[in-house]
């Protein structure tokens, strides 16, 4: 890879988490970050470090199983609500498969929910393993504390924008599509060309991506054409902005393309938790006008424009995860 002029920010937000210290501060940073590169690193989040141990040993035991095993909660069992465990290579990213298994969650809903009785796609019950226990309250755990992280964010990215604090919530994420992830990356045997990457080139759909990584590396961040790692920091989350981001602010702030190789010769983990708008919210411009002057966004590897969409977001996600997951496109049909 190149040397790239930019390198990952770590960013302290303890004052969007507390509220103490000086927000505008870490929104000043978070400006910094989103026009730059679009990543950037979070300390101070006041995650449990018990809970995420406990999220990764119980995913190690998971993944450990025999695949025939962990096929018992296969995601063609979960119908419309897109959840459950998918193989090595049926998860495609650009047409191309992905070398990485994993297992898809999202809000937990029930039957008497009311878009559950609607069918609305990407909602309803989550498909969890009866083995290893404990990996259900663990995940459903996880996923509120970062939702919680997730709202505390926006505030501090529409603050970033010289916006209200609530301006997101206001109007793009009061009840915001919360999708979580667990992959396993095994390692890429040597001289395998048809199956080369863990994740190829690609951005996140929303607006916001919170990611906790292991120690084993892989992740690599893309700006300005250059490749640049982003390793592991103990303690930390690495974040980034998505198509939905980049679209409401006519590319001010961009979605960074990033990829995933593991050549460390081990297995590689790692927990996307992805914080989008509202799956019914009208996805719109927003008036920056006291902002500077947008730069013309960059080529994407896929040609298209996220400026050119016009919809909801769930219009928006739907179009993208039927490509990621063709065999399942029917479910939402």
């Amino acid at each position: 890879m190149k040397t790239s002029p930019f390198t990952v920010p770590v960013i302290d937000i303890a004052p969007l988490v507390h509220a103490t210290g000086d927000p505008q501060a870490v929104a000043t940073q978070l400006h910094a970050a989103c026009r730059e590169s679009g990543f950037f690193y979070i300390s101070g989040h006041g995650i449990d470090a018990a809970l995420m141990a406990r999220l990764y040993d119980l995913s190690v035991q998971f993944f450990a199983f025999p695949e025939a095993e962990k096929l018992n909660i296969r995601m063609a069992l979960g119908g419309r609500a897109w959840r459950g465990f998918f193989p090595v290579g049926e998860e495609l990213t650009s047409g191309k498969p992905d070398r990485k298994e994993g297992l898809y969650f999202g809000t937990e809903l029930g039957p008497e929910d009311l878009r559950v009785q609607a069918k609305l796609p990407m909602h309803g019950p989550n498909l969890f393993p009866a083995d290893p226990p404990g990996l259900r309250d663990t995940v459903l755990e996880y996923m509120q504390a970062l939702t919680f992280l997730g709202h505390r964010l926006m505030e501090g990215l529409s603050l970033s924008l010289g916006l209200p604090a609530t301006f997101f919530a206001d109007r793009y994420t009061r009840d915001p599509l919360t999708l979580f992830r667990i992959f396993h990356y095994p390692p890429e045997p040597p001289g395998d060309a048809a199956m080369p990457w863990g994740v190829g080139e690609h951005t996140d759909y929303g607006v916001l991506t919170i990611l906790l990584q292991d120690p084993v590396g892989g992740l690599q961040v893309k700006s300005g054409g250059q490749w640049i790692e982003a390793p592991y920091i103990e303690g930390t989350f690495v974040c980034n902005i998505g198509d939905m981001l980049e679209r409401m602010t006519g590319g001010y702030y961009r979605s960074t393309p990033h990829r995933v190789r593991n050549l460390s010769g081990r297995g590689r983990l790692s927990f996307p938790f992805f914080f989008d708008p509202n799956f019914d919210v009208q996805i719109k411009a927003i008036d920056l006008s006291r902002a500077a002057v947008y730069d013309a966004p960059e080529a994407r590897w896929d040609s298209a424009s996220v400026h050119d969409f016009e919809g909801t977001y769930g219009d928006y996600v739907l179009g993208k995860v039927a490509k990621v997951f063709p065999q399942l496109r029917r479910e939402v049909e």
